[in-house]
């Protein structure tokens, strides 16, 4: 079973979340702010993090950076989950370190089609 880390502030979002990723089967941890996601990575050592890029605390960008560049967490895939969806934030995901992308509202059957991608 797979354990996914789920770093996203708004509540609404994190229950909508992290239900329909429980009922696919996945194991879920929840952060709300970049720094606990940053905390839990390191402690938890999830098998991929869906990052929510505007956090309090420690934005999702930051958080990434410091994530991949630490040895014991670089490994773990990063998706970047905004509601901002222009060309330049998809290009700053992916020059913080995110593996990949994705644009809120999410489309759920996209989003998982992406998790599956990296945990096969």
């Amino acid at each position: 079973m797979y354990n996914i880390l789920l770093v996203e502030d708004n509540e609404m979002n994190r229950d909508m979340l992290s239900r329909r990723l429980l009922r696919k089967g996945y194991q879920v941890i929840m952060a709300s702010d970049g720094r606990q996601g940053i905390d839990m990575a390191k402690a938890d050592l999830p098998d991929l993090i869906l990052m929510d890029m505007s956090l309090p605390l420690i934005d999702g960008w930051d958080a990434t950076r410091e994530l991949k560049a630490s040895n014991e967490t670089s490994h773990i895939p990063i998706i970047a989950l905004t509601a901002h969806a222009m060309a330049s934030d998809r290009e700053k995901a992916f020059d913080a370190g995110c593996d990949d992308f994705d644009t809120k509202p999410v489309e759920w059957n996209r989003l998982l089609e992406k998790i599956g991608q990296f945990l096969k």
